[in-house]
């Protein structure tokens, strides 16, 4: 246990130095498309398959480079259900993300030992190929995946 202001735990570790070496978890947030688009505005079959090749290899790659620690694409919006738990513990659905201006197409979790690796990876990402082959240079949002509550909260 450690508060904030520390720089050594009660087991004697040091703080500083093990938030230094050890490799911290991003998730990288491939958000994309307005609600009511086309998947693939006016894309050919073969630059959907261009993209698909592409993240299939960037898979390959960081899996190969031992950092990839979990990776899905996610179904379109019209099949999301909204849930809340009722009075009585059941689940209450709604439908689908009104609001909603982009959704989340897919994600990354990679284990690496800077949060400027996690940038250069989702860089990668980003320059993935859209019509015509022209990188979509797509915003890829990172965050860094907590391993529990600051240790300020407990």
């Amino acid at each position: 246990m450690c508060n904030s202001q520390c720089r050594e735990r009660v087991d004697g570790s040091d703080l500083e130095t093990e938030r230094k070496t050890k490799p911290m978890k991003y998730i990288l947030m491939m958000n994309t498309m307005k609600k009511g688009a086309a998947p693939f505005p006016g894309w050919s079959k073969e630059d959907i398959q261009r993209m698909i090749g592409y993240m299939k290899d960037l898979d390959r790659n960081l899996r190969s480079e031992g950092v990839l620690v979990s990776a899905e694409g996610l179904a379109f919006p019209e099949e999301a259900k909204q849930v809340r738990a009722g009075a009585d513990g059941k689940p209450i659905t709604d439908g689908v993300f009104p609001e909603s201006k982009e959704f989340l197409a897919g994600y990354w979790i990679v284990d690496v030992e800077a949060p400027e690796r996690a940038y250069e990876i989702a860089a990668r990402a980003s320059a993935c190929p859209g019509a015509g082959g022209k990188p979509l240079n797509m915003p890829i949002e990172v965050r860094q995946v907590m391993s529990g509550p600051p240790d300020e909260f407990v």
